[in-house]
């Protein structure tokens, strides 16, 4: 181990940066822990002396004591159910207005991926309600969730409904209320629709997040006849660059980056009758 002299010692979570990016949270509490990638040891032993920014030997990697932050949380997730990516997660939480003080329902938690990106930046003040209805999904999300919480500054309100989303709507109003926004990620988005509109504010926005066109096309039917105003159906597409060998920088070997089809839509005020 190597540092730089500092005596301040470092917060409890932390991430240990490799060159590459790859990271490893560690709670620098006594005890011997297990990391995947580097092997067993005292956190607070290993880390006693070093400050957050200094470099540090584990075994035989040289990695960089960093904070805690989401992209640590998101790399180091443990992972049952497919996650929704910080693509379609950025695009959401933008064309939704979620933020400071949001109001949001997840329907289908899964591992958390969607839940950690909407946790970050919903402050404190922000209400956020997870529903899963599989018991071995909603461990799995709850202590990336619960991990997460113990680093971050300003972690929402967050409930974790273990149950059907059609039955969810009397308990997510008991808990926040009307919401702003509802993302939908489950196998047959249009069954909830009516239910879950129901819980939103005028303005709100629900989304629904579609694997296939069928998916897409059923709950684009199902939010129009709900008296809801689609703003956007599509896909986001994500396209990496490399260097060349040769110079230059050229688009990567990897495929386009398709996940699945979004449609987000508004509740607006009805018509009034003459």
């Amino acid at each position: 181990m190597s540092g730089t002299g500092a005596t301040t010692k470092a917060p409890n979570w932390v991430a240990l940066r490799e060159d590459d990016g790859r990271a490893y949270l560690v709670n620098n509490v006594p005890g011997e822990v297990k990391i995947k990638g580097l092997g067993r040891f005292d956190a607070s032993a290993l880390l006693e002396g070093f400050s957050l920014g200094d470099r540090i030997t584990v075994g035989q990697k040289s990695l960089t004591i960093v904070e805690a932050a989401l992209p640590e949380a998101r790399r180091n997730m443990n992972r049952r159910a497919q996650t929704i990516g910080i693509k379609d997660s950025g695009f959401l939480i933008s064309w939704m207005g979620i933020g400071a003080g949001s109001r949001v329902l997840e329907g289908g938690h899964g591992s958390a991926g969607l839940a950690m990106n909407l946790a970050n930046v919903m402050s404190s003040e922000g209400c956020l309600i997870s529903v899963e209805n599989r018991p071995e999904h909603a461990e799995v999300g709850r202590g990336n969730m619960e991990r997460m919480s113990e680093f971050s500054a300003e972690f929402p309100s967050w409930n974790l409904l273990e149950m059907d989303l059609q039955n969810a709507a009397s308990e997510v109003a008991a808990i926040c209320g009307e919401l702003d926004a509802a993302i939908l990620d489950l196998a047959e988005p249009w069954t909830v629709v009516s239910e879950i509109s129901q819980t939103l504010r005028i303005g709100g926005r629900i989304a629904c997040y579609c694997p296939t066109t069928g998916q897409l096309e059923k709950s684009w039917n199902k939010v129009e006849e709900e008296g809801l105003v689609v703003e956007f159906a599509g896909e986001i597409i994500e396209r990496r660059w490399a260097k060349a060998g040769r110079g230059g920088v050229r688009p990567g070997n990897q495929p386009m980056g398709h996940t699945a089809f979004l449609l987000i839509a508004a509740k607006i005020a009805t018509i009034e009758e003459e």
